[in-house]
């Protein structure tokens, strides 16, 4: 018996010195996996999901606020945010593979066995046998499949964390973009009216004149067309505001009938980056580049996982195992029977052959690696061309913004010279609805550039990985 217990101690030191030095070399690889990058962090965190909507924000809303209660507010922010708290949970999950397990089991047998000629040895006990058996095993070596699992569990919610980010970027843009959109309509709408107001002044001089016999009725015709024409223009831009302030609700958490006013003007803020300088920043801070590198990582991990099935699975364990014929497991006498054993020992399982099962599986999550690769190589393309063709139409909008306003200082003095004329009876009607025409025109051309140069701007932060709520601010 104490050679047998002098065994058994030597055993457990055997394994318990396994265990400790597969634990000194899986750390620092494990620390240096876990720990190499780190995720851009989410702009907002901590949104909670409510059964009523927001209450609508009291007074003018700027394009800063609106922007920061679309991102505490809108749902899809908030389902972004559980599924990265849902990959966290996971990865801790997977981390608790790591240790050791503690199972019980307890159970209660009753057999028949007939045996001739019976004896003592042969009986079964008329109680039926109750056992009690408590294991304590701790993993030794998995052929690294343990650690690949969770390194890869550990860079999904590192990528999740990344799409947080970038879904509040994708949020932040279409904000404002939306924003821009409203005051863009909204601009065109008071332009509308502006115009209405130009010829309805121009329909009563006209009417005036013909009625003392000065014009023809034709010019007063002319009038009215132009007047029900800018009518039903202004119809359609304040249909066109109103959708959109709908839209910009919608982003915001807000029912689309909500009564919100949004205030803002359609000012030029001057951007002077070069190429070189927005491609540095978009590649530094974009968080789909981020996940595409971490998608590659991913597919490694997958890898190794399936790499594991070529090496043994060895586990050390200790137990214990109690039995009786009484459910307490505690009868003595001559009616009682109690045998408690323990031991302690190494598992060990390898999966010599399997037809190419683990071989090839091994090919297929290579191939995998592969593609993330080439797909990382793609996506790189693309950003240096989204960045660049975003830049050109910043730089085009602000051209256009320099050739409208001059076009609007002319249109607008065409106007008052073709007005004076035609009360001096030197021009014609035709003249002062043409030129209040090209005015219209020239303004609408301005307020597009502009809200094309803040839409275009607003892309290229969103290209380059940047966070600015307010464009209207320089």
């Amino acid at each position: 018996m104490k050679e047998m217990a002098c065994r058994q101690r030597h055993w457990g030191g055997v394994l318990l010195g396994v265990v400790l030095a597969m634990a000194l070399l899986v750390s620092p690889a494990f620390c240096r996996e876990t720990h190499r990058v780190q995720a851009a962090s989410p702009l907002r965190t901590g949104r909670v999901l409510s059964s009523k909507p927001p209450s609508p924000p009291v007074g003018a809303v700027p394009m800063d606020e609106a922007v920061e209660r679309a991102l505490r507010h809108n749902p899809s922010l908030g389902a972004q945010e559980a599924q990265h708290k849902a990959s966290e949970a996971a990865r801790k999950s997977q981390r608790g593979a790591f240790g050791p397990r503690l199972g019980m089991a307890y159970s209660a047998v009753k057999q028949q066995r007939d045996t001739s000629p019976e004896s003592s040895s042969s009986r079964t006990p008329e109680r039926g046998t109750w056992a009690w058996s408590v294991e304590v095993s701790q993993p030794v070596f998995q052929g690294f499949r343990l650690l690949a699992v969770y390194q890869r569990k550990a860079l999904q919610a590192e990528n999740d964390k990344a799409a947080i980010r970038k879904a509040e970027l994708d949020m932040t843009e279409s904000v404002q973009t939306e924003f821009l959109n409203y005051l863009r309509f909204d601009d065109h709408a008071r332009s509308r009216r502006d115009a209405l107001a130009r010829l309805k002044d121009q329909l009563r001089i006209t009417t005036a004149f013909y009625r003392v016999g000065l014009r023809p009725r034709l010019d007063v015709l002319q009038a009215e067309v132009d007047v029900h024409k800018a009518e039903n223009t202004l119809i359609e831009m304040e249909n066109n505001r109103d959708t959109s302030l709908a839209h910009l609700n919608t982003l915001m958490g807000l029912p689309a009938d909500s009564p919100v006013r949004y205030t803002g003007r359609l000012t030029h803020v001057p951007f002077t980056r070069s190429l070189e300088q927005c491609l540095e920043a978009a590649y530094r801070q974009r968080p789909d580049l981020y996940m595409a590198a971490l998608s590659v990582d991913i597919s490694r991990k997958s890898q190794k996982e399936v790499q594991s099935g070529y090496f043994p699975q060895v586990e050390a364990y200790w137990n214990m195992t109690q039995t009786g014929n009484t459910p307490d497991l505690q009868a003595e006498g001559n009616l009682g029977s109690r045998v408690q054993t323990w031991e302690v020992g190494a598992r060990a399982t390898w999966e010599i052959f399997q037809w190419g099962t683990t071989y090839y599986a091994d090919q297929e999550a290579g191939a995998l690696v592969t593609k993330m690769r080439y797909a990382q190589d793609e996506l790189k393309l693309s950003v240096g061309y989204d960045v660049k063709s975003k830049l050109l139409a910043v730089r085009e909008a602000a051209k256009r913004i320099s050739v409208s306003e001059k076009g609007v200082e002319q249109s607008t003095e065409a106007f008052r010279v073709a007005q004076a004329r035609y009360r001096e009876q030197v021009g014609t009607n035709y003249d002062v609805l043409d030129a209040s025409s090209n005015l219209t025109i020239a303004e609408a051309e301005l307020t597009g550039a502009r809200a094309d140069y803040l839409t275009a701007l607003a892309k290229l932060y969103v290209a380059m990985g940047e966070y600015h709520p307010d464009l209207l601010r320089p």
